[in-house]
């Protein structure tokens, strides 16, 4: 067991895919011997020439290049630099990734993948902070992931690399630099399938990516004030782990759901809606949802974190939906 940045473990996942699969190849901007801009392909050129692609500032390019190389059997990793650039992309993605299985009689796929990084923190405006992953998860035919740990970047970009069809895996900026252990031989995960990072008795808090972090900082100071939270990490947006989270409501009868995107139709508002239907007997309060105000992510460094979701914040939905 080795302990890794997140960056590095995602670093790990795409250099053991390549050597796995000669059919797998990398291609976006800055990707090459810049290593990306938050250095999650260093060195990959190097080691893999010939299947690091640098490509110029044409993310609709990026994405069409990855897909009809994925329709012809190859597997490819496209990145976008920022996720808000995902929009001059989406009609490859849209209309052609997410199509193919069905508009081809279940005769094609494209199994590529498209990493993606998200969120604020960097005080990088309205430009370079959004979280679009609910547009993305709203498509059929899409797959969505958003890891909150190292060992869930390696296992969850694997996941994805082997997936059959098109796959999104967000990457919150706030996380590149975080620690955590990776095993030598790194257990695999399903996309899908989430996780219970903390237990509890009296309230659900569903979280994903960097908002894990915070809602497991909120459970610990609701613990001393005598309220047992308990956290669940989503893993994977799309399909999301219902199950598991009706599971987790069944116990405590509380539910939030807290993220970084904007709170007005998020995925709160999809796990909200469902566990009104499928969870109405176990409630025992309010659904409360915890996201950043439905307005452009600001600039300064004060406005940003006022905008950003928090521990505070999330501890307060908490009481609120025990109230």
């Amino acid at each position: 067991m080795a302990e890794v940045r997140f960056g590095k473990a995602l670093n790990q996942a795409l250099s053991d895919a390549m050597a796995a699969d000669e059919r797998v190849f990398v291609i976006g901007e800055d990707v090459g011997a810049a290593g990306g801009s938050f250095k999650v392909t260093r060195d990959l050129m190097a080691t893999y020439p010939g299947r690091v692609l640098d490509a110029p500032i044409a993310e609709a390019s990026i994405v069409g290049i990855a897909v009809g190389a994925a329709l012809t059997g190859m597997r490819p990793v496209a990145e976008i630099m920022f996720m808000d650039f995902i929009t001059l992309s989406m009609d490859m993605l849209v209309n052609q990734a997410a199509k193919a299985r069905s508009m081809f009689g279940g005769q094609g796929s494209v199994p590529m993948v498209l990493r993606t990084p998200h969120g604020g923190g960097l005080n990088a405006g309205p430009q370079h902070s959004q979280c679009l992953e609910a547009w993305l998860a709203h498509v059929p035919g899409l797959k969505v992931v958003c890891p909150a740990t190292p060992a869930d970047a390696y296992a969850l970009l694997r996941a994805a690399i082997e997936d059959p069809d098109p796959v999104i895996v967000v990457e919150n900026k706030a996380l590149y630099a975080m620690k955590g252990d990776l095993a030598e031989t790194p257990e695999p995960v399903e996309i899908g399938r989430g996780r219970i990072v903390r237990e509890g008795r009296d309230a659900t808090i569903v979280a994903y990516g960097a908002t894990v972090g915070l809602a497991t900082a909120a459970a610990a100071t609701l613990a001393d004030d005598g309220i047992a939270a308990e956290v669940v990490d989503l893993r994977s947006i799309q399909p999301w782990d219902e199950a598991l989270v009706l599971e987790s409501l069944s116990r405590t009868h509380n539910l939030v759901v807290a993220h970084e995107a904007v709170e007005s139709f998020g995925v709160g508002a999809e796990i909200a809606a469902r566990m009104a239907d499928v969870g109405f007997d176990e409630l025992d309060g309010p659904i409360v949802r915890v996201g950043a105000p439905f307005a452009p992510s600001p600039f300064g460094r004060t406005l940003e974190a006022a905008y950003r979701p928090d521990a505070a914040r999330i501890a307060a939905a908490v009481r609120r939906s025990l109230s």
